[in-house]
This record gives structure tokens, sequence and C-alpha cells, in this order.
């Protein structure tokens, strides 16, 4: 693919916000620049990391509509980093009637339509119309479980390309915590932390404590923080949030089957952790399975296997400390050879000219 190749990027999650998807936008973008020019349209988050509001949302949208529509020298490539900003690709098609349109898939993208009620009814609706008005428009799902959900959107041209997260430890290695689990993420009912801490967390030796790192957004996740046994840290920076996963005994990603059918869209935590020397134990569910390679970069678990996940996590509490090093070791090594943003943008640009990304 040519340098020369003009590409709008538009994305209306961006640092300072603090999310997996604003990190795709930054880091992909960043990475694209290597290949083709970059033109990026986006609206930054909040300076204390929190996402735009809803009337800040609103006029983003309107102000890029237009100028997508009313440019004089449109680009020949649009790329719209999430699902539900499809009419903003709309825009730009309508300008360029032969644009390449891309749109990124996240599991929030899709799954919020399973939560039911009006809300999810009316989305998956606005899914269906995004794919009936744009028609030929390229995919891109950061894991097969968000590909398939996308699927039953209408959308035809699918393509996976799993995600990626360069971690860097700042300083020196901090010593293991021993008697430490860590818990990493939003606060809500799939992610599975308050159904570890009720099954699991009382079954493992009374030594070992649960630290959890993320903003509350549930109540009932919240209410189950206030255990003994478990230490709640509120949000983290991105530096001493890395040293937390590299001196945990383990790091876990307990998501867990929901009967609305919501999913992990892929887990960036269990590649970050890995990447930093953490140990990963995650659910083998959704994305989750393309964010763990099992045994190499950490381990899958069931969801909702506590028996399993009792079971490993105590072996693990009882790794000497050669074996941990040498498994942490192949770890960062594997993670940093596939999950990293320079391969994520170069499945993306094959895409760019409808090809298939090879190995």
């Amino acid at each position: 693919m040519p340098k020369s190749l003009k590409i709008t990027f538009v994305s209306r999650k961006w640092p300072p916000a603090m999310g997996g998807m604003e990190t795709y936008s930054e880091r992909l973008c960043s990475h694209l620049q290597a290949h083709s020019e970059v033109e990026v349209i986006a609206l930054p988050g909040h300076a204390d990391g929190s996402t735009p509001r809803l009337w800040e949302l609103v006029w983003f949208g309107v102000k890029t509509a237009f100028s997508l529509f009313f440019r004089r020298q449109a680009a020949p490539v649009i790329h719209v980093a999430d699902m539900a900003s499809w009419p903003l690709a709309l825009a730009a098609r309508l300008r360029r009637p032969f644009a390449r349109c891309i749109l990124s898939a996240h599991g929030t993208d899709v799954a919020f339509p399973a939560r039911g009620g009006i809300a999810g009814r009316l989305y998956g609706a606005y899914l269906r119309l995004g794919a009936n008005l744009l028609g030929e428009v390229t995919v891109v799902a950061n894991s097969a479980a968000t590909a398939a959900a996308a699927a039953r959107f209408r959308y035809r041209d699918i393509v996976v390309v799993p995600l990626a997260a360069e971690a860097r430890l700042e300083g020196t290695v901090p010593e293991m915590a021993e008697q430490t689990i860590l818990f990493s993420g939003r606060l809500v009912e799939r992610k599975g932390c308050r159904w570890f801490i009720e099954t699991v967390l009382p079954h493992l030796p009374e030594r070992i404590a649960l630290e959890v790192a993320g903003t509350i957004w549930c109540d009932e996740e919240g209410k189950a923080l206030d255990t003994p046994r478990v230490r709640y840290l509120g949000r983290l920076d991105q530096a001493a949030l890395y040293r937390h996963m590299a001196a945990a005994m383990c790091v876990i990603v307990p998501n867990i089957e929901l009967e609305n059918g919501e999913f992990e869209g892929f887990g960036l935590v269990a590649v970050e952790a890995a990447a930093v020397g953490g140990v990963v134990v995650a659910a083998r569910h959704a994305g989750l399975q393309e964010a763990v390679q099992d045994g190499e970069t950490g381990f899958l678990v069931a969801p909702g296997d506590a028996a399993r996940w009792i079971e490993l996590i105590t072996d693990i509490a009882g790794w000497t400390p050669e074996k941990r090093a040498k498994f942490t070791e192949r770890a960062r090594t594997a993670a940093a050879d596939y999950y990293n943003w320079d391969r994520v943008a170069r499945d993306t640009v094959r895409h760019y000219a409808g090809e298939r990304a090879g190995p």
C-alpha cells in the first residue's frame, strides 16, 4: 500500500478519556502513519479521564458529518472507529460514492442490543439500518465473537484483527506481592469481579487478598468490595496499574456468561498484564480467547467454573520464583511478538485495499 494513500480516521473515543476504544483509536492512528497519510478527526475526552457528555457527542457528530459531506477533496478511505458512528461513514460516502468505508467493531458496539428493553431494540434496529444504507462496507472486528455479533445485524464483509497492548513498566521490576490477586477494569456484572469475590475468594488460602483497580459502574458490583479480603484501589494511572500487574501473584479476568448475551469484545487488560510480566488467569469466554494464548501468555479457565479457578490460583500461589520467572519471561516475549500495534496497523491497512490479512 503506497504511503501516499490518504485515510480519514474518525473517532468519538480519544484520550485523555480512558478505555479500550480510546487506546485503540490513538495507538492505531499513530502506527498507521508508517503506511499512509492519516487525517484524524477525533473528540478528545476530559482531563480527568472521563468521556464526553451527550451534548458534546451530538455536536461532534453534526460538525463532523457536515465536514465530511462538504469538503472539496475527500480521502479515498474513511475509517470510523466504532459501529455507533456509522452515519459519519455515510456522510463521507455521499460526498465520495466510491470511497472505501471501514467500521471498527468492539464488543460494546454490538453487544448493547442484548441488554433488551426499548433502548436495546432501538439500537439493534439502528445498526441494521446502517448495514442497509452503507451498502459496501468492511467491518473490522476485534475478535471472532465480535464478528459473529456484527453479522447478526446484516453486515456481510467482516474481518477479524485482534488488538494489541504495548504496555511497558517504568523503573525496576517490582517484587512479587505473593499474597495479592489483582482485578482491573470497569465494575460491571459481565466482568465477573463480584462473582469472583463471592464464589472463589472465600475458598482460597486466607493469606491471599484481592486488589481491585477500576471504576464502579454497577451498584451491586460496588457493594461486593466491602469485604475484609478486598482492597479497592480506585482508578490508577497506567504506570501505577502496570506496576500492580507485575507485582501481583496473578491478574484475573473472570468474565461470566450472562443470559442476555453480553460479552467481552477482546480484553486488553489480559494483554497488558502479560506484557508487563503478570500471570494472567482469564475466562475462556468470547473475545478473551483471542486476548490470551492459553499456556503461553496466560491461562484460560471455563467461565463460572469456580472449582477450576480455585485449583489453578492455588497452584500459581505455590510456584517457585524460578518457575514464575520462566513463565512470565515467555509470556512477555509472546505478547510482544503478536500483540503489537505494528501488526494491527499492517493487518488493517491490508483491508483498506480489500485484502485478507496474512500471517
